[in-house]
């Protein structure tokens, strides 16, 4: 209704072209409720990066000087975190002009623009880190994700996150997984109940702990069990698991499993999951296959914010590809 477009193409709300007083009202507390979180971590982001302001810029540059930029990749890589890159320099200065030139989720080549940057030099200055930091490092994650979603192509195995992710940015970082092609596993303790090897020390028995789980829950939460034995998955199947996590299993034990199961229950692969090993763990005919190094180990994908003097020599003398603009 309102063209909210925070899950499949990132964190940016799309304004309706038009509404009634009522419609919009509801539009921008939707809208505020969507972007506060993110403005937040900006903010944060910012205050570290300037607790006493850019002294290098502000002494340096005039605050009238306007300056032109580019966002340049630097290397092959899957894009995620374009908009929040924008609202870096917007929380600096809204009369700031970001152009996306490629969208979260979209491939690029070392050498294309992905984004033209408009406003006081000043401003351009003190967002570039800060800006930097969150793209290249969602870009980074998304990169990754996209290898290991193409490595499982033609198999029905998903590749999922985990919650292995750097505090206070998990919603970032899942959301560069989505942009990748892979999935997200629950977000939090809160959304998904999944008994672990820890749980079962204290509570001795997979079906118990199974019972009292589903008993306590509410209804339509799912159940997952981690087993590392064919009995345990029998057990967690038998106790009316709807997962079953199969942790740092041999490939034949994780055959047998998936064979006995027969699509009973949702069968999620898990532990030392590596791109020589993915694609055979997918021909086993798992559902689901859990890569925790895509946000705890990828790294950040080369990028730079590029000021432009005069624009044709710039680009001729480093080789940039920027898209063709559209006509209006």
């Amino acid at each position: 209704m309102f063209g909210l477009n925070i899950h499949s193409r990132g964190p940016v709300v799309k304004q309706p072209r038009s509404l009634t007083p009522l419609a919009f009202l509801i539009y921008a507390i939707i809208l505020r409720m969507i972007t506060k979180p993110i403005d937040a971590l900006i903010t944060a982001a910012l205050k570290e990066d300037m607790p006493a302001g850019d002294i290098t810029s502000e002494n340096l540059i005039d605050p009238g000087t306007l300056g032109r930029a580019l966002l340049l990749a630097k290397q092959d890589g899957v894009l995620a975190g374009i908009d929040i890159a924008r609202r870096v320099f917007l929380r600096l200065d809204p009369r700031t002009s970001f152009n996306r030139l490629f969208k979260d989720g979209q491939a690029f080549k070392a050498g294309d623009v992905l984004a033209e940057i408009e406003g006081r030099a000043v401003v351009l200055l003190k967002g570039e880190r800060t800006a930097l930091n969150f793209v290249q490092r969602m870009s980074g994650i998304a990169s990754a994700t996209r290898t290991y979603v193409e490595a499982v192509a033609g198999t029905k195995a998903r590749i999922l996150d985990t919650r292995k992710t750097t505090p206070g940015l998990r919603s970032l970082e899942k959301y560069a997984v989505r942009m990748g092609g892979g999935e997200n596993h629950r977000l939090n303790l809160s959304t998904m109940a999944l008994i672990k090897d820890n749980h079962l020390m204290l509570v001795g028995d997979i079906a118990e702990a199974v019972r009292r789980v589903r008993k306590r829950i509410k209804s339509g939460i799912l159940i997952e069990v981690e087993v590392t034995t064919f009995e345990q998955a029998r057990t967690a199947l038998d106790g009316g698991a709807d997962w079953i996590m199969l942790d740092n299993m041999s490939l034949p034990h994780m055959k047998k499993i998936v064979s006995w199961v027969a699509g009973r229950a949702k069968i999620e692969a898990s532990g030392n999951v590596s791109l020589p090993t993915v694609r055979k763990i997918a021909s086993l005919g798992v559902d689901y296959i859990s890569v925790g190094k895509l946000t705890h180990s990828s790294g950040s994908v080369d990028l730079s914010l590029e000021f432009l003097g005069e624009m044709p020599r710039h680009i001729d003398r480093v080789g940039l590809r920027i898209p063709a603009r559209k006509k209006p």
